[in-house]
């Protein structure tokens, strides 16, 4: 009798410890993500489980509307398939880095070719080529090699239409 308590026992400690260890963790953790997908606000940017980063718009009940890329496309998401939320919206001020810099610095060369008239966008081109004859080079080799390749498949094809014409007569 006394064996079968003391494995009852043990039975008992292995749940107990397992609780601990693997169930309570779990449920404290999806207790938190819960939380945070309940709190999200307009302006917080997040990361979805399909590893989009984007920027929430507009919060609804059960999902949220999200922009994202520099086009500001709008897409609807739920709420459970938001990861993590990487900045909170308002009252949460960062420190600029070398890397945001880099960005305006490219926002604003994007803009200045935008803004160019046809004709210039056309001499910059010309210039854009000029300085870079190794590449034209390259386009023509190309070029030939795709001639080349096309030309030695119209004369397979010849072929197999005069062997088929041969075959039918």
């Amino acid at each position: 009798m006394g064996s079968s308590m003391f494995s009852i026992l043990i039975l008992v400690l292995l749940f107990a410890v397992m609780y601990f260890l693997m169930i309570r963790p779990q449920k404290k953790r999806e207790k938190e993500t819960k939380a945070m997908r309940a709190s999200l606000a307009v302006g917080d940017e997040i990361v979805t489980i399909g590893g989009l980063c984007c920027k929430v718009v507009k919060t609804k009940d059960e999902s949220i509307v999200v922009q994202v890329g520099p086009d500001k496309v709008k897409m609807e998401f739920m709420r459970w398939a938001v990861s993590k939320v990487v900045k909170q919206g308002s009252g949460h001020v960062e420190k600029a880095s070398v890397d945001d810099f880099d960005e305006v610095a490219d926002a604003e060369k994007k803009e200045a070719r935008k803004s160019k008239p046809k004709r210039m966008k056309k001499a910059a081109v010309v210039e854009e080529v000029e300085e870079a004859p190794e590449v034209v080079e390259e386009v023509k080799e190309a070029e030939e090699a795709v001639v080349e390749e096309a030309a030695a498949a119209a004369e397979e094809v010849a072929e197999v239409a005069e062997e088929a014409a041969a075959d039918a007569e």
